[in-house]
């Protein structure tokens, strides 16, 4: 098996079970996993041999790749949509619904690329990503397809919408499906793609949009299905914004963490994304049953649904990740800039300086993220862990004055994309240039996609 050598690694933060940081350090990968983590290189000769060496000069920092838990890639084809660029959720949603009607599986292919050159040029390793709305010819495995191509980890979510407008629901009817169907073709994807096996590239989840487009039985017959395969998790949107909560309210007498409790979505296999208006009480049973949280503040704060209570979650120790959400509520994916903002948005919401600290939501980013995925082989670099890393120029104008502490510099300062990123072992950034794929030519298709969709 191929062996790869990082040397002269200025800094080396591993995330490991004492979240190490050594200096002067260097990482050994066989294939594709850590098999070393060498700190305090005296000479040269303290370094084994190998078969690539890429040596970082003593200028970069190093630390795992960061996780994130929720977006929707084919968002990033409608970004600041002029009618919906002053919306709140619902209003937002119901501007999209016609637009997103015209999406199709070249849409779904491209824009998946897109999203994820985003944000693995962010340092973004492994995604999950929620594909609820399946017009025209679209189909999940466009998706897989578009990121196996590209070289990211992926969790990709059979999402689904069944509770259309003439039933109560948010969405047109138009673009909800019939539950059986759902449910057969969650089961032929999970048999087809799903791979649960320590450091697998794909994995399937399944993810009924959100309490107001879809009914309870197919919450509960997801849960079933899901839970009758090893690792297939489940994913939802819950407590997104008041609207969301009065619709729980008022449709089934319940608030969002116990609708989700009364239809069996808390456990250590389920993550929800948002949470922004979770009650104390709900906190408390996702603490209990170690249900997840995806934190998403620029969507959050584009749409005016407030600040999820993060600080407290953690306090209590429900695991929470990161997610840069979709890119037409974010209107970007930088993962590392989300990381930034949630930082900042901890200490707004509790007018706090000491609510959270830099380090804290590195933690949320890689081995929070992580948990939240159901993985304990990402998130970390240490010994037999996935070689998921990213290297970081520390020689920039952004982290010039910073270098008296370069891993919190990380979150204070304004870093735009990564230097180098390794996934599986494979460089797929160099020098910070994606080597998978040919990005202008993406871009420009993106574009012409997108255009075709919103004059439509």
């Amino acid at each position: 098996m191929p062996t790869l050598l990082v040397k002269n690694i200025h800094t080396l933060v591993t995330m490991d079970a004492d979240r190490c940081e050594l200096q002067n350090a260097a990482l050994l990968v066989r294939d594709h996993r850590i098999e070393q983590v060498i700190e305090q290189v005296a000479t040269p000769s303290d370094l084994p041999e190998a078969d690539q060496v890429l040596d970082l000069q003593g200028k970069h920092i190093v630390l795992p790749g960061l996780v994130n838990t929720h977006h929707h890639f084919y968002q990033s084809l409608t970004r600041v949509v002029p009618a919906a660029q002053n919306c709140d959720l619902f209003q937002w949603l119901q501007t999209l619904y016609p637009i997103w009607e015209q999406l199709t599986a070249e849409g779904v292919y491209v824009s998946a690329q897109l999203a994820a050159a985003e944000l693995i040029l962010s340092g973004c390793t492994t995604a999950s990503d929620h594909l609820y709305i399946y017009p025209n010819d679209c189909t999940l495995d466009d998706e897989i397809r578009a990121i196996q191509e590209i070289g990211m980890r992926f969790h990709a979510s059979r999402g689904s919408m069944s509770v259309g407008e003439s039933q109560g629901g948010l969405p047109p009817d138009s673009l909800v499906e019939p539950e059986p169907q759902i449910l057969k073709d969650s089961q032929r994807l999970i048999e087809q793609y799903h791979d649960n096996s320590r450091h697998s590239l794909v994995r399937i989840t399944l993810a009924p949009c959100s309490p107001f487009s879809v009914s309870p039985d197919l919450m509960r017959e997801s849960a079933a299905l899901a839970r009758s395969y090893p690792g297939v998790r489940l994913h939802t949107h819950l407590a997104e914004n008041r609207s969301d909560v009065d619709y729980s309210l008022s449709t089934f007498g319940l608030e969002p963490g116990d609708y989700a409790e009364s239809v069996g979505w808390l456990g250590a296999d389920v993550w929800h994304a948002h949470c922004v208006q979770l009650t104390d009480a709900a906190i408390a049973k996702f603490a209990r049953t170690g249900t997840g949280v995806a934190h998403c503040p620029c969507s959050n704060m584009r749409l005016a649904s407030g600040i999820a209570p993060i600080r407290k979650m953690c306090a209590q120790g429900v695991p929470v990740g990161l997610g840069v959400d979709g890119s037409a509520s974010n209107d970007g994916g930088n993962l590392i800039q989300e990381a930034r903002t949630a930082f900042l948005l901890a200490r707004v919401r509790d007018c706090d300086a000491t609510a959270i600290t830099a380090r804290q939501i590195l933690e949320i980013a890689t081995i929070g993220g992580a948990k939240v995925l159901g993985r304990d082989d990402i998130g970390s670099l240490a010994p037999g862990m996935a070689a998921d890393f990213i290297a970081i120029n520390l020689d920039r104008p952004q982290l010039a004055g910073a270098l008296h502490d370069p891993v919190a510099a990380l979150i204070f300062c304004q870093i735009d994309q990564v230097d180098y990123s390794f996934i599986n072992g494979k460089k797929v950034v160099d020098r910070g240039q994606l080597t998978t794929i040919d990005l202008p030519r993406l871009v420009e298709k993106a574009n012409q996609i997108a255009i075709e969709m919103v004059n439509k």
